[in-house]
């Protein structure tokens, strides 16, 4: 019969190695449904942040012009009437 203390090195040993198959699988699940989301959101083709900001700022800036030219535009017409 073994002594106590080889048997709780040997538990020790199993469940240390069990922990670091479990850590391998979970990560190998995070990796495989990372994966996954990335195809299905190219598939998708949603545009990134820095598109979207892109956009918006070019937008901001053409209702900013379109303002000033109305404003000229109103300018205009109060000279001739």
């Amino acid at each position: 019969m073994q002594p106590k203390g080889k048997i709780f090195d040997d538990l020790s040993s199993l469940m240390t190695n069990a922990m670091g198959v479990a850590q391998g699988a979970k990560d190998e699940a995070n990796n495989a449904m990372k994966s996954m989301m990335d195809r299905w959101l190219a598939d998708r083709d949603l545009v990134t942040r820095e598109e979207f900001d892109a956009v918006r700022t070019m937008a901001q800036k053409a209702r900013e012009e379109n303002a000033a030219l109305s404003a000229r535009i109103a300018a205009l017409e109060a000279k001739q009437g």
